[in-house]
């Protein structure tokens, strides 16, 4: 399975038109059915359901698309990191929850740039869950990763900052003025809770018994969304005291008694890595031994 034709199938798979798809590559159209056909052959699957004004994917050829976006990913990487021998370049991939310890990984990311300019990152949002399996994939270097995460396979440098809870609201709400939001206040609201198992059940422990009265209105995985649902009165969100940047109309009401979560950066233990991501990880490494 040539990387080459996984390109031409991912085409055809955005495009779901084998001409517009063959002109975009600049190839002929009957190149590019034959390449296709040859590839459905070589998996033994059929990769597209095919009509006479379109063409979509079959299960197997969704299940292909996740695996060739994946693979050309984690080639077109191999392929940076072998750039530059002599002066340090290549990428640097890292996996970032929504954070406020993002503010003091760009800064350490600042400091190494300006000693190495031909090093580029790539970052990439996501749950701690999809970094964490990105990391195992190769795809991903490094992993800035909000508790609690089991963290037993990797080494990691503790972020400075703790994350802190609140309840996300609209700033008509009677909840807006308040200092501070006990679980028996919240039991009357519709609530929005993160989705994500382990973060979950840190909100269960701080519900205590209070937790079987709540009203779920709806599960979420970034606050950003969850912001949007707040302004449009599906409820109140439980979540990290960022969601009001781009939302004025929001309030961020601390929760009483406190929760908080530490963030760390992670990487894979006792695996290979390039000069680049060893460099990066001595360099916030070294920074941190001289501010403690």
């Amino acid at each position: 399975m040539e990387l080459r034709v996984l390109r031409y199938f991912l085409m055809v798979a955005r495009e779901e038109n084998i001409t517009r798809a063959a002109e975009k590559l600049h190839i002929t159209q009957p190149t590019l059915s034959r390449q296709l056909m040859q590839l459905e052959e070589e998996l033994g699957a059929a990769l597209f359901h095919r009509s006479s004004h379109r063409i979509v994917l079959t299960e197997d050829g969704m299940l292909l698309k996740r695996r060739a976006q994946e693979l050309l990913e984690l080639a077109e990487k191999t392929q940076r990191e072998f750039q530059g021998r002599e002066e340090l370049a290549g990428e640097i991939a890292i996996g970032c929850g929504e954070t406020c310890n993002m503010a003091h990984l760009a800064d350490r990311m600042m400091s190494f740039r300006e000693k190495h300019p031909l090093v580029q990152f790539r970052i990439r949002t996501a749950t701690a869950d999809d970094v964490k399996e990105r990391i195992e994939r190769g795809i991903l270097d490094m992993g800035l990763l909000l508790e609690p995460v089991e963290t037993s396979q990797y080494d990691s440098i503790r972020m400075p900052r703790e994350e802190c809870w609140g309840a996300l609201v609209r700033a008509d709400s009677p909840l807006a003025e308040r200092e501070g939001i006990s679980p028996k206040e919240l039991l009357c609201w519709p609530l929005l809770l993160p989705w994500r198992e382990s973060v979950h059940s840190q909100v269960m422990g701080w519900f205590g018994e209070d937790y079987t009265k709540i009203q779920v209105a709806a599960r979420f995985d970034f606050t950003f969304n969850a912001a949007i649902m707040v302004k449009h009165r599906m409820g109140v969100a439980l979540c990290h005291d960022k969601g009001t940047a781009f939302f004025p109309s929001l309030r961020m009401v601390p929760l009483s008694p406190k929760l908080e979560n530490g963030a760390l950066l992670v990487w894979k233990r006792g695996i290979p890595r390039s000069r680049a991501v060893e460099q990066f990880i001595a360099h916030i490494g070294h920074i941190q031994n001289a501010a403690e």
